[in-house]
């Protein structure tokens, strides 16, 4: 199974909005496969298809090791062509960070609880509900299925803060433990 390249904040592909699959067969059993490489190979607990260059309604997730000792760790996850339903709770504001966009780690505000609706691993339908880590984990793969960043949520004074992070990612100088695609 290769371990794929991640694309970096500025290819178009984590702008658009991803497509749903339709085709559920050994070759969307290979593409998880590859993603779940993938994200355990660059230390990630989430990776979305548009992150791969794939404009898919997928992302794999293991929210483990950012969980407390005391809480059930599902290990991973795959959610195919997921719809977050409902929103519960308070927002909360807490450090995200994205295979992405290497290096930089900032404070996003999301709701607390989620109700998602998604096919698993198994191509079987399911509705959950989840909070704390793994629906902050969740939200934040699933904007990326919506052409979304986290750092689309920051107020334009930390988006000065990072501008010269961005340029060094975008410039390809950014060194990281797993492969990119090249810049041109």
């Amino acid at each position: 199974m290769p371990i794929l390249p991640i694309v970096t904040y500025n290819d178009p592909v984590l702008r658009k909005e991803t497509k749903e699959i339709i085709q559920f067969d050994d070759s969307t059993h290979q593409l998880i496969q590859d993603m779940v490489e993938t994200m355990y190979n660059s230390d990630g607990v989430g990776l979305a298809a548009p992150q791969i260059g794939k404009s898919l309604r997928l992302f794999v997730m293991d929210g483990d090791p950012v969980l407390n000792e005391e809480d059930e760790k599902p290990g991973l996850m795959v959610f195919i062509n997921p719809e977050i339903v409902e929103t519960k709770g308070d927002d909360i504001f807490m450090d995200e960070g994205c295979l992405s966009i290497p290096g930089i780690r900032e404070k996003v505000d999301r709701p607390e609880t989620i109700v998602i609706k998604y096919k698993n691993k198994g191509f079987l339908d399911e509705e959950k509900e989840y909070s704390g880590w793994l629906a902050r984990i969740i939200q934040h793969e699933y904007d990326h299925l919506h052409g979304r960043l986290f750092i689309d949520y920051l107020s334009p004074f930390r988006k000065r803060m990072i501008k010269g992070d961005l340029a060094e990612i975008d410039s390809g100088k950014k060194e990281v433990d797993y492969p990119l695609v090249p810049r041109d």
